[in-house]
């Protein structure tokens, strides 16, 4: 039996992995959503559960802007461990610029407070647990002077406090960016796992080996164990892995890779979380994948698969609670958004902040994770003064999004289209509309996001189109993938009417791909 990469489709990169018992505990990256470090359950490494987030309280996650300019900042490359009893997360949240770890006794929560670790520089910390009871923190350089490597340290883990002063212990095999290590024990050995080349279409994993913690460590003479560089297969950039070994004493990899759009070197979705195989050759190195390569689909080998999770196509917001999906973007502003102002609804209120701003606009979204999907929300709002509008968004960050919205122009109530890719911003179409309520839908395949609005009548028209392109971090930058989300603001001010979202409809479209022509020629006929 096969399974089929990605196993966490969409923005979920950095992957870390831990096995307790029978149990399967995964997490990635989050960088500025809130909240951050979303965890995963699996029984069998290839279909996950999303159990919540690691940081869901703002003193955990403190996402306030402090080192300008860029985007991504936020949570870097987590790692997840337990030992005696305890799950523990470490990483960096680059907004401080400081590493620290949380620890829970179940993996659901409640995560501890940040035990930040005072004078450790760089990112990308990882913890391991020795047999004989010491802890390492294992890291990059700080990048402020230090030769480029991984560096090393002793830690106390009840107080956070190094035991021993940072060790340079081994620079990677001459690739740019050593980063993203992990440190095992296998067979008596010491195994430092590692990515280089950067996080783009060079990146690649090395491995080296000491009998000591502090090394030296030996590099592997087959290195880079794990990449799809310089070739053509469908999932790229591999890199950024984490080992684990499995109930049937089998070893398996996670690693970070994207999907780019057709023949491009674009991609948009984000890097995603991939698996394959791993076996340990007669020289005791660790020998990744279709030997070094990463594909679409590989054996399970002695895996024993569940049925895959059914997706939950529709947030109808009647529980009470968010599910694990949602984020914002950075921290909420109080009083921005509610499920018990209206129950069955969520409310947005909007800000001063809007979509193009480095504060916290009134945001919720989720993850693309399909290139084909359709999504649908259904949305309650009279905007009274100009400035106020609410709707949805395509977005990559502050300079690179579409919005198909509610708003008032000139005094006139009207639904518009508006990108804004870079500097340049730019309303496609628009048209009056003056009911109580709106249905908003988007359409996407590899190429464009086709946008459409219905009334009461039920009748869906056409309002315009975006390429994916402009959304892609080739052509955004940063580290993250696009997010479908509502949103409500005053541009400038904070809006005096509240947005209601009855509903919002996320639905795969992969094995039914969006019909491409159809939509263009809708969309002509439109205008858009």
């Amino acid at each position: 039996m096969n399974y089929k990469n990605p196993i966490i489709p969409g923005f979920h990169p950095d992957p870390s992995v831990c096995r307790v018992g029978e149990d399967y505990y995964l997490v990635t990256s989050s960088f500025e959503y809130f909240p951050g470090v979303p965890i995963f359950h699996s029984k069998d490494l290839v279909n996950w559960r999303q159990l919540g987030h690691v940081l869901t309280r703002e003193s955990q996650l403190p996402l306030d802007r402090q080192i300008p300019p860029g985007w991504s900042q936020g949570i870097f490359a987590p790692t997840i461990r337990f030992n005696n009893g305890r799950f523990y997360m470490i990483t960096t949240n680059i907004t401080l610029y400081k590493s620290f770890f949380v620890w829970a006794e179940r993996p659901e929560g409640p995560w501890s407070e940040p035990v930040y670790i005072e004078g450790w520089g760089g990112v990308d910390p990882s913890l391991f647990f020795d047999d004989d009871g010491k802890v390492y923190i294992t890291g990059t350089s700080n990048h402020q002077g230090e030769r480029g490597g991984l560096y090393q340290a002793e830690l106390d883990i009840d107080s956070g406090l190094p035991l021993s002063g940072r060790q340079l212990i081994w620079e990677g095999t001459g690739g740019s960016d050593p980063e993203g290590p992990h440190l095992y024990k296998v067979n008596g050995l010491y195994y430092l796992l590692a990515a280089e080349g950067g996080t783009q279409y060079g990146h690649m994993v090395t491995i080296a080996r000491s009998t000591s913690p502090f090394g030296p460590f030996d590099s592997n003479p087959n290195n880079p164990v794990l990449s799809n560089r310089s070739t053509s297969r469908p999932i790229q950039a591999t890199g950024h892995a984490d080992l684990v070994q499995a109930v049937d004493g089998s070893w398996w990899s996670v690693f970070l890779g994207v999907r780019p759009i057709g023949n491009s070197k674009r991609h948009h979705l984000g890097r995603e979380t991939n698996l394959v195989p791993v076996y340990w050759n007669e020289d005791g190195w660790p020998v990744f994948g279709n030997n070094g390569f990463a594909e679409v689909e590989h054996e399970a080998m002695g895996l024993s698969l569940d049925e895959p999770l059914e997706l939950d196509y529709r947030e109808d917001f009647n529980s009470g609670t968010l599910s694990a999906a949602w984020n914002f973007y950075r921290n909420p502003v109080p009083g921005s958004w509610s499920l018990t102002e209206r129950p069955g609804s969520l409310t947005l209120r909007g800000q001063a902040a809007s979509l193009n701003d480095k504060e916290s606009p009134a945001f919720l979204g989720r993850r693309q994770q399909h290139k084909n999907c359709e999504i649908e929300a259904r949305l309650e709002f009279l905007p009274l003064e100009e400035g106020e509008e609410a709707g949805l968004t395509v977005f990559m960050n502050e300079h690179f999004h579409y919005e198909i919205a509610r708003t008032i122009r000139n005094g006139r109530s009207v639904i518009l289209l508006r990108r804004r890719i870079g500097s340049m911003v730019q309303v496609e179409a628009e048209a009056e509309y003056n009911e109580p309520s709106i249905v908003l839908g988007i359409k996407a395949d590899e190429r464009f996001y086709y946008f459409t609005y219905k009334g009461e009548d039920e009748n869906s028209l056409p309002l315009g189109k975006g390429e994916t392109m402009f959304l892609t971090t080739e052509v955004a930058g940063g580290f993250t993938g696009v997010y479908l989300a509502m949103y409500a603001t005053g541009n400038g001010k904070a809006s005096l009417t509240p947005a209601r979202f009855d509903y919002f409809d996320y639905c795969p479209m992969e094995d039914k791909p969006v019909n491409l022509y159809a939509l263009m020629a809708e969309s002509a006929s439109s205008g858009g």
